[in-house]
């Protein structure tokens, strides 16, 4: 039964109405873009909704299995119930608990994150909204520790932020030996500032990847290579 103010994608459904974050332009731009080669065993921190989880589920083969945590418990038990009638939901566990608390017993070929971001400005009243997109819980300390202590030798990170927040995350990545290996601009349009970078973390040095994408060709068309990027995932791509 189709619910007012659910998110409907190709092949399944986000109910977002009880998540204090709610699906967006930023979470699947991640989990279409991130890099799944040899991810067999995911973690998604602060999975909100579950969206990402549930878009790496259906990019990955059978044998992947993905571990989504997320702190708040509103969020968590929406994301259980999109898990549950999503058609993987037997790839995807979703776990209640603050990411500094979690002790799996393996360690992760891929780690994904959409995590807070604003540090320095003004904060929300409403406190779940608060949580989802201020680094107050989740710090960016805090987030990249969690990362390195999860991360296996051979595994990458991935991450979406706001182009500022963005390079200062690539600087501080280095303190914890994660190194940056690929990045995408986001701009809505080619003549405007890019807003998002998507960059993605591993444990050695290497050249690094750069790549581009623009939203809208000209007034509400999208671009080619953005459709083609979401085309598994949104209706319209």
């Amino acid at each position: 039964m189709k619910r007012r103010g659910d998110f409907h994608f190709k092949q399944f459904t986000i109910s977002h109405d009880q998540s204090s974050h709610k699906v967006g332009t930023d979470g699947v731009l991640l989990g279409a873009w991130v890099d799944i080669s040899d991810a067999h065993r995911i973690l998604d921190i602060g999975t909100g909704s579950g969206v990402i989880a549930i878009m790496l589920a259906q990019r990955t083969g059978a044998e992947a299995k993905i571990d989504a945590v997320e702190l708040q418990e509103h969020d968590a038990v929406q994301a259980g119930l999109n898990v549950k009638k999503c058609p993987w939901s037997e790839k995807i566990t979703v776990i209640h608990s603050a990411i500094q608390g979690f002790q799996p017993s393996h360690l992760y070929d891929l780690i994904v994150s959409n995590p807070p971001f604003f540090i320095n400005s003004w904060l929300p009243p409403d406190e779940s909204r608060s949580k989802a997109r201020h680094a107050g819980d989740l710090s960016f300390p805090t987030l990249l520790q969690s990362a390195a202590r999860l991360l296996s030798f051979e595994g990458k990170f991935a991450v979406v932020l706001p182009f500022t927040e963005a390079n200062q995350f690539i600087e501080l990545a280095k303190e914890f030996g994660l190194h940056l290996h690929r990045r995408m601009s986001f701009r809505s349009r080619q003549d405007k500032p890019v807003e998002r970078l998507l960059i993605e973390f591993s444990r050695k040095p290497v050249d690094v990847k750069t790549e581009e994408l623009v939203l809208y060709a000209t007034d509400e068309e999208w671009t080619e290579e953005y459709r083609a990027l979401t085309r598994d995932f949104y209706l319209k791509a």
